[in-house]
């Protein structure tokens, strides 16, 4: 038998509240609408350990076509908790990172759309500007913008 190993990440799945609001954050953002679906039935709730579910879910792909954010709307069963506003050191989930071209236009876009920063935009020798921010329903997103001396 052949070893297995691993192809690639198809994509990292965020639970929201609002659907749209989460496209629009994520579409301003540079990421494309891939496609809407809904996800229900026991065969979903056989690999989730859920039962029974029913999930609306968009799938957002970066302008390189490499990298996925499956976002999931719980309609059943209901949402039994809420991680989105744990501080950085919080164990478990942390943050998705994006590198964009111009952090300072993409955080004046971002802002329009309800986003806060989290601490500052700051400078990693001549690498790279980073900083974290809270998008929408408090997620925790990273920005990095390359900074040509890479």
């Amino acid at each position: 038998m052949a070893k297995s190993k691993l192809l690639r990440m198809d994509n990292v799945g965020i639970v929201v509240e609002s659907l749209e609001d989460a496209i629009t954050f994520f579409t301003e953002m540079g990421l494309k609408l891939e496609g809407r679906a809904t996800i229900e039935g026991e065969w979903a709730g056989r690999v989730t350990g859920l039962g029974d579910q029913r999930v609306e879910i968009a799938m957002m792909v970066t302008p390189d076509g490499h990298s996925r954010l499956e976002l999931s709307r719980f309609l059943t069963p209901p949402i039994v908790s809420d991680q989105r506003t744990v501080p950085v050191n919080a164990l478990g989930y942390l943050r998705a990172m994006f590198t964009v071209q111009n952090i300072d236009n993409t955080l004046e876009r971002l802002y329009k759309l309800g986003a806060e920063l989290v601490g500052e935009v700051v400078q990693y020798q001549d690498s790279y500007k980073l900083c974290y921010i809270r998008g929408p329903e408090g997620l925790l997103i990273g920005l990095a913008e390359e900074l040509g001396n890479i």
